[in-house]
């Protein structure tokens, strides 16, 4: 469940060239917020239990909103995972 909920992601943040904010991400998956953050928390750089995330996506807060986009990582990872 898990791996499909990030590929859904990562697909949408791909077809996006800027960053989006949380609630239109939301509305395009259907997710909550809550979820797209726990989602893209692990994707990105935060280390958790000592152990760094993959660096895929970036958060940040703009103008009090939320804003995840895709890193240089992320799409390589992207591209990758399409031709294999």
């Amino acid at each position: 469940m898990a791996e499909e909920l990030n590929r859904a992601i990562l697909l949408a943040l791909l077809s996006e060239p800027e960053p989006i904010s949380l609630p239109r991400l939301g509305k395009r998956l259907g997710l909550g917020a809550s979820v797209l953050m726990r989602a893209l928390t692990l994707m990105g750089e935060a280390s958790l239990g000592g152990q760094p995330g993959p660096g895929w996506v970036t958060l940040r807060l703009e103008d009090e909103r939320w804003m995840a986009g895709l890193t240089e990582a992320g799409r390589r990872f992207c591209a990758e995972a399409s031709h294999g």
